[in-house]
């Protein structure tokens, strides 16, 4: 067994100024500095943020629930809070699994936490770089099915990576490993503001992990060659809400959708 590398409590960290917007433990007095900068330049940002959770647990909740899925593969999964994915999954389908990957020290830390799960289904946690499909996609295959449906989930995450072709190219080699029948669940931030735009850059000047916005036809771009579950891309808290929030939803700068693999 590896060390888990230090955790560098000197610059802020961007699973833990997310875990701080949340209203998570698992922050330091340099991730809440920059937390607060990027709230007083966008207060939407703690709203983004508990939205992603909730867009999680619907999506996840809706793939168990409605379409049978059983399987989850949830790539940069962040910080341990409240409404993980194994714990909606598992609450649809308590014989679900999951897998989560990462490959940062304070995810890594927090590794424990990940890996309980009920009786009936399993919850596995793989230190990997997504940016690495192969290794990652092998110690997967430990845990999943590969020749059943799984539901691949890139919530918040790919906004770290650059908008380029390679990523969403990197994006294709996972659904390529996956079966018919399968998911993509994503979401990520847009440019639909000057005030995300400014927060961006506050972000990018504080953090270790620059985070790249996208337009909403940027975002459209991961579903291609897949079939969009309705209401097809949106601000995700017009994605299938809940029925107490019908008509009271409004827009964020943060969009996604669900879509299967023919």
């Amino acid at each position: 067994m590896t060390d888990t590398p230090p955790i560098d409590t000197t610059v802020a960290h961007s699973a833990r100024v997310w875990n701080y917007w949340l209203g998570g433990k698992d922050h330091y007095p340099v991730d809440r500095e920059l937390g607060e900068q990027v709230e007083r330049a966008f207060p939407e940002i703690v709203e983004i943020a508990r939205a992603e959770r909730e867009f999680l647990i619907r999506a996840v909740t809706h793939l168990a629930r409605e379409e049978g899925v059983r399987q989850f593969l949830d790539i940069g999964t962040g910080l341990p809070t409240a409404n993980n994915t194994h714990e909606a999954a598992q609450a649809a389908a308590p014989e679900a699994r999951v897998v989560y990957v990462d490959n940062d020290p304070m995810v890594l830390a927090h590794a424990r936490a990940l890996l309980t799960s009920n009786a009936e289904g399993s919850t596995h946690y793989v230190d990997a770089d997504l940016t690495e499909p192969g290794p990652l996609l092998d110690q997967a295959r430990r845990h999943l099915d590969f020749t059943r449906p799984i539901a691949l989930t890139f919530l918040g995450t790919l906004g770290h990576y650059p908008v380029e072709e390679s990523t969403y190219a990197l994006v294709r080699t996972y659904l390529d490993a996956l079966p018919s029948g399968s998911f993509l669940a994503m979401c990520d931030s847009t440019d639909t503001g000057p005030e995300i735009v400014a927060a961006t850059k506050a972000w990018n000047e504080g953090a270790t992990a620059p985070y790249h916005l996208r337009t909403v036809r940027e975002i459209e771009a991961f579903f291609e060659g897949l079939e969009l579950l309705e209401p097809g891309v949106v601000s995700i808290p017009f994605w299938r809400p809940a029925h107490a929030e019908v008509g009271r939803a409004k827009e964020i700068a943060q969009y996604g959708g669900v879509a299967r693999k023919p």
